[in-house]
């Protein structure tokens, strides 16, 4: 605009798998739906943040949860990808044990603070192959180094982009009025 233009007109290219994003189901199942497909009632509404003592490299499993789950939204807090500006591979992942006692505690999406619900070198994606069987719903990349355990209004829409297999999110807990 500076040099007589009406308008700015920015051009993005990244990979929809860029910072926080909703997993689609297509991502890891050949004949899934694609994230324009999934019920947006999976990234919005109440949930409930836990805090884990994660190793690096490691799977967080049914143990490292101990807590009450209160909400059909469970964000993970592992502390192992504490810099989203900075790559680090050993970040930590989910075991299949964890997704599948989740879901029997009526969760239907599992959103965790690392690029990936499984371990960066697994080719076999076991977490992701759960989150498949099961169809619950997966947010990766979230930043939540600050954010204390608890329950809170998630909003976290996925761009209804047809036929891709992710998409960016803009995730942001509310305070719940009644806390």
């Amino acid at each position: 605009m500076q040099r007589g233009d009406n308008l700015t007109l920015s051009t993005l290219h990244t990979t929809v798998h860029a910072g926080a994003h909703a997993d689609g189901p297509n991502h890891y199942g050949a004949t899934a739906p694609g994230i324009d497909e999934r019920d947006l009632d999976f990234y919005l509404g109440v949930c409930q943040v836990v805090r884990v003592k994660a190793e690096r490299g490691k799977r967080i499993g049914v143990d490292d949860v101990p807590q009450t789950i209160e909400a059909d939204r469970v964000l993970i807090a592992s502390g192992t990808y504490p810099d989203p500006n900075h790559f680090n591979e050993d970040f930590a992942g989910l075991t299949p044990e964890l997704i599948h006692s989740l879901h029997e505690r009526n969760v239907k999406t599992i959103g965790i603070d690392t690029p990936s619900v499984d371990l960066f070198e697994s080719k076999d994606l076991p977490a992701h192959q759960m989150f498949l069987k099961l169809y619950m719903a997966i947010l990766e990349g979230l930043v939540l180094n600050d954010v204390p355990a608890g329950k809170y209004e998630l909003i976290a829409l996925p761009l209804k982009l047809v036929g891709f297999d992710a998409s960016p999110v803009r995730a942001i807990l509310r305070t719940l009025p009644y806390q």
